[in-house]
């Protein structure tokens, strides 16, 4: 063995190169591309994802961010520097989208780590690792507010909307009632409604929380309902020219014509305001009203039924709030 390394080192190769060069040989044999391990993980996470829109958006973020610098580079090449060269250029100009791309990036060499493809610490983690290099989200991003009606001025702008007709407008009447989402209400079927039971049961892939979400409805709902003609060819309750679910746009554009600068999210803000400042319900009440699950509170509050019962007694009183009467009438 000792001869052949002389005679190696006369012909001018250096055996510890040589050595090296098989290992790296062997482990680019076993190592798959940053690329490869994240259509790998998306594909098994699948059927976690609320919908294909959330497979969308993590496969466009990584797409656009990620794969230019990583996803030709083996996983078990991936470095702090990396990491850090991808989220900087973006991370104060669009803070929310490299928080998502960090904690994206961070699970695909999770499971890689896993998969035995690395063996190295998560360059992508922020616990006591990118927090020393970047500055924390909360102290660089700009929250921007969803511009809504001062909930003092809700039943002015329901009596101009109940003096228009047409889909779009009975849309916007029960949006406001019912405090839901817009997708939740553009997207909403017959089927999903129980006239006689007074409840939409809007499904878990419509809700931001993944979870079916039952929503009391008042009288003024149900008139709105009864108002709601039966399109043939579709079970939208309302839907757009097309047949198809109607846009954003369309509920925007009856919000304009009322004489408003607001967005359509912003009637959930307008509807919390108003519970907190003008009842005496709990927070957490008001909180499943919206579906917003995330605290101890919340959580514990679905456990007693989701409080529904006393949901349908706060809505009972934003109805006739939106009529112009008082909270307490």
């Amino acid at each position: 063995r000792a001869r052949e390394i002389h005679e190696s080192l006369r012909d001018g190769v250096d055996p510890v190169a040589e050595r090296q060069r098989a290992r790296e040989a062997l482990r680019s044999a076993v190592s798959i591309t940053f690329d490869e391990a994240a259509r790998t993980f998306l594909e098994g996470k699948r059927h976690e994802f609320r919908s294909r829109k959330h497979v969308l958006q993590w496969e466009n973020t990584l797409t656009t961010y990620a794969s230019p610098l990583l996803g030709s580079m083996p996983v078990d090449r991936i470095e702090l520097p990396h990491v850090v060269q991808v989220l900087q250029p973006i991370w104060t100009e669009k803070t929310e989208t490299a928080s998502r791309l960090r904690g994206r990036i961070e699970s695909v060499l999770d499971w890689a780590a896993v998969s035995g493809y690395r063996s190295s610490e998560n360059p992508a983690r922020w616990k006591g690792n990118l927090e020393a290099v970047l500055p924390t989200p909360s102290k660089v991003r700009t929250v921007k507010h969803h511009k809504a009606v001062p909930w003092q001025e809700i039943p002015n702008l329901m009596a101009g909307l109940r003096k228009r007709e047409g889909t779009s407008s009975l849309a916007l009447d029960f949006l406001i009632l019912t405090a839901a989402r817009s997708g939740e209400v553009r997207q909403a079927t017959w089927d999903e409604i129980d006239l006689e039971a007074g409840l939409w049961t809007v499904p878990g892939e419509r809700i931001k929380s993944g979870r079916i979400h039952r929503v009391p409805l008042t009288a003024d709902a149900l008139v709105v309902l009864e108002a709601a003609p039966r399109f043939h060819g579709t079970d939208l309750i309302f839907p757009g020219p097309s047949g198809k679910a109607m846009t954003d746009q369309a509920l925007g554009k009856i919000i304009r014509k009322l004489g408003w600068d607001a967005t359509i999210h912003g009637f959930r803000s307008s509807f919390k305001d108003w519970s907190r400042n003008a009842t005496d319900y709990a927070d957490e009440v008001s909180e499943l009203a919206l579906a917003h699950v995330h605290d101890d509170a919340t959580r514990a509050a679905y456990a007693r039924d989701e409080l529904l019962e006393t949901r349908r007694a706060l809505m009972e009183e934003w109805a006739r709030y939106c009529r112009g009467g008082a909270a307490d009438e």
